[in-house]
């Protein structure tokens, strides 16, 4: 009985299903990439530091922007997804005249970024000051040490738990419902109460989302070996001038190559 009305629901809401997995997919996929930048750029201000020649001007907008970017972490990491999504719907709905799945992606966008950025942070500080030092010794700007020495680690480093946060946020997309989105958890709902087999729509849903987060686990653990298996040290031409030369690329491999 339970197999054959599972298969029933399959067979009758098969295109309702395949597209509540899009809209899922959609929203989660974009939400996190757009996630991982705005961490980036909010993780990366947070970990500057000011060094002795930083006049009171710049320490009082560094000063008032690590102020901002902590209320901002504050705020979207203390309260829940389907608070923010409801609150920033609503409260945006005039101004930006948007549909309920552009409000979904900014709304997994901005939650996702305000952890995106302590993950960068943490991976930033994780790389050796050594590193640092020498990027500097060899005439790299500030710039260019953390875009091409620091950052690259930082992200290598903090890759699981950026991994982890895209298989959150495919299962969070659920909470997002709430505005009326048609993802797998509205489209589920619907069908659910259609049928009033609940126990065997709910069952059919959880199974999807565990076949989605287990192939997103699959394919993030082969891109971390990926990474793991390499590594690039990034070197200038130049110790006058770096910008005036490209940069050589020197890869080394873990198995024992010559660097």
């Amino acid at each position: 009985m339970f197999i054959n009305n599972c298969l029933d629901i399959l067979n009758k809401y098969g295109p309702s299903i395949i597209l509540g997995v899009e809209t899922t997919l959609l929203v989660s996929l974009t939400g996190t990439f757009f996630g991982l930048i705005l961490g980036l750029l909010v993780g990366g201000l947070r970990a500057v530091k000011l060094d002795y020649t930083a006049g009171p001007v710049v320490r009082f907008f560094k000063k008032l922007l690590d102020i901002i970017i902590n209320i901002y972490i504050t705020v979207f990491r203390g309260t829940p997804m389907m608070v923010q999504a409801l609150f920033l719907y609503y409260a945006l709905l005039h101004v930006f005249n948007w549909t309920a799945l552009q409000a979904a992606i900014f709304v997994i966008s901005v939650n996702t970024g305000a952890y995106m950025a302590e993950i960068v942070r943490s991976g930033i500080q994780a790389v050796d000051v050594g590193q640092t030092e020498a990027a500097r010794s060899l005439g790299m700007s500030n710039t260019q040490t953390m875009m091409n020495v620091v950052l690259p680690q930082a992200i290598k480093n903090a890759f699981p738990a950026i991994g982890n946060e895209l298989i959150v946020n495919i299962k969070d997309s659920s909470v997002l419902m709430v505005i009326s989105i048609t993802e797998l958890m509205f489209q589920t709902k619907s069908f659910a109460g259609s049928t009033f087999h609940f126990t065997e729509a709910y069952f059919i849903e959880a199974m999807i989302y565990l076949v989605l987060t287990s192939i997103a686990s699959l394919v993030l653990n082969m891109l971390e070996k990926k990474m793991n298996s390499t590594s690039y040290v990034t070197v200038p031409m130049s110790d006058t001038n770096p910008k005036s030369s490209p940069y050589i690329r020197r890869r080394s491999s873990t198995k024992g190559e010559g660097r």
